[in-house]
């Protein structure tokens, strides 16, 4: 698989500009962000443990009202499919590639523009030390079909009404903040 350089990262910063005109009230997130771009020291690679990207999908079906969100094994909670970049900073792909991954989903379609972001704590597990995710979340959309499959990153899936997460006071936080922007944003269309 081929890579950009290193010193590309251009196009993200772009992206995270964009972001942050967007979501002023997210200017801190978008520093922690762009500071962690800038370190030299491998932010797309999971083996730097101070902490590194991730990307996540906000998976919607065909009418837009439903989200499908995995029972991650690992975190034992309802969250958004998502995984580790491993070395490829074309975060929307990798969102793209894990949501296809999680959920045996054909045909999705990912857009390119930053939907949301959140760094959230990952606690120790195993070997591995608690670190940082550097989450960057992107629409993707199931144009072809909605019937998943449940792959072994997942306890289970379910397609849930984006204004059910929205109301559920259980709900992740971050998950909440996703439904609340996806509920204005079909507002406005």
């Amino acid at each position: 698989m081929h890579h950009a350089p290193p010193s590309d990262h251009s196009h993200l910063l772009g992206s995270l500009s964009r972001y942050r005109r967007q979501w002023p009230a997210e200017a801190e997130v978008v520093d922690l962000f762009e500071a962690l771009l800038d370190d030299p020291e491998a932010p797309f690679e999971r083996a730097r443990l101070a902490g590194h990207f991730t990307a996540s999908s906000w998976l919607v079906d065909r009418s837009g009202t439903r989200t499908l969100l995995t029972h991650h094994r690992k975190l034992g909670r309802w969250l958004q499919l998502g995984g580790h970049a491993d070395g490829d900073m074309d975060l929307a792909r990798v969102a793209l590639r894990e949501a296809t991954e999680e959920s045996g989903l054909e045909g999705l379609v990912g857009e390119a523009k930053i939907f949301d972001l959140d760094r959230h704590w990952i606690p120790e597990r195993g070997a591995v030390p608690g670190h940082w995710h550097y989450d960057v979340r992107y629409v993707v959309r199931a144009e072809a079909g909605e019937e998943f499959v449940v792959s072994e990153e997942s306890l289970d899936l379910a397609w849930r009404e984006v204004a059910q997460v929205l109301e559920d006071p259980e709900a992740d936080p971050s998950l909440r903040r996703m439904a609340e922007k996806w509920v204005a944003r079909s507002a406005r269309q």
